[in-house]
């Protein structure tokens, strides 16, 4: 597939002028002299209590580090933005919220038919332009994901010479999907983690190639976005450690009725990429425990986890989870539940 220059911007979304947030200086230096390190997240309503979670729990593993925390949003309820503030009184950070027009990505709408994503996660693109007035480089995060050790490897990290640097999927999906997309170089990465060089994101125009890919795609494009940057990105970036997106699916788990977490080994970031997440009550898996401590540490630590299963997904899921823990009536429960929620739509 041809990419077009990078000088090409009209694929570019404009956006609406962010509203800051910001106690302190974005070159704020903790307690350790080392300047305030950057990281981005794009969410929406329902993603407020995931990342709350998040961010604590890279504040608990990282006493000493200063943090300026980007949120990028469609729309924010007065209660998420007062809470985002209080991040900032209850922690040495800097939060900014990013408010961004949804019309803008209303001509990616056709690509929704075929995955369980949302528009949102096409605003990450629009990360590096939000930020250059501020920092070099901004680490990009994905929601579900908690922290487990210190992030010194990146604060220290030199990616002056990289556009950016990504972790690698899982084998049999980065094995699939460089077969499906016909990549040249043996490679394809999880875009859960994104660690950009700011400036050489922007010189080479990695925004407006993604973009072009996704609008004029007739392939495989069964993860979106994540497809289009490998499919700009391929022998083009940098590959670091699993440890730095460690993807932990916690279907695997349940399927065979395990609930303890298993060795995440010296994992710096544990990515719950499955369609199980560690804050499903309902699930009984201790990263569900995990996530609570976490949580607790934040402004959103008053919001319950779920409680029960809440779309046809997840309530067949937990029907074959409650079989195979030979609890066949809880199971016909929740299958019946299924059924029913799925005729209804």
């Amino acid at each position: 597939m041809s990419q077009p220059q990078a000088q090409d911007n009209s694929v570019i979304p404009t956006m609406q002028s962010p509203l800051r947030d910001n106690n302190g200086s974005n070159g704020s230096n903790g307690s350790n002299g080392k300047a305030s390190f950057h990281i981005a997240f794009c969410v929406d309503n329902h993603y407020f209590r995931a990342m709350g979670g998040t961010i604590a729990s890279i504040i608990a593993n990282n006493p000493g580090q200063h943090f300026t925390f980007h949120v990028l949003a469609f729309e924010v309820s007065k209660e998420h933005q007062r809470r985002l503030k209080q991040l900032e009184q209850m922690y040495p950070v800097s939060t900014q919220l990013h408010l961004v027009d949804m019309s803008i990505f209303s001509q990616f709408s056709h690509l929704l038919g075929h995955t369980h994503y949302s528009l949102a996660i096409f605003s990450r693109l629009m990360i590096p332009s939000l930020v250059r007035e501020q920092t070099d480089r901004v680490l990009y995060l994905d929601a579900d994901i908690l922290c487990f050790s210190a992030v010194d490897e990146l604060v220290d990290m030199d990616i002056s010479a990289d556009i950016a640097v990504v972790v690698p999927d899982a084998p049999v999906t980065r094995q699939r999907r460089i077969a499906a997309l016909g990549l040249k170089h043996e490679e394809y990465f999880n875009s859960g983690v994104l660690f950009i060089n700011v400036e050489k994101w922007i010189a080479n125009g990695m925004t407006e190639q993604t973009m072009e890919v996704l609008l004029n795609s007739k392939g495989d494009m069964r993860f979106s976005d994540q497809d289009a940057l490998n499919i700009v990105f391929n022998g083009k970036a940098r590959y670091i450690s699993p440890r730095f997106n460690y993807l932990y699916d916690l279907i695997h788990d349940l399927n065979v009725s395990k609930f303890a977490m298993r060795p995440v080994g010296k994992a710096v970031f544990v990515h719950f990429a499955g369609s199980v997440k560690p804050w499903t009550e309902w699930s009984g898996h201790d990263a569900r425990n995990l996530f609570r401590s976490y949580l607790a540490k934040s402004p959103w630590g008053d919001m319950p986890l779920d409680p029960l299963p809440i779309n046809t997904k997840e309530m067949r899921m937990h029907s074959r989870f409650m079989f195979r823990q030979g609890r066949p009536l809880e199971s016909l429960k929740w299958y019946i539940r299924y059924l029913r929620k799925r005729h209804a739509k």
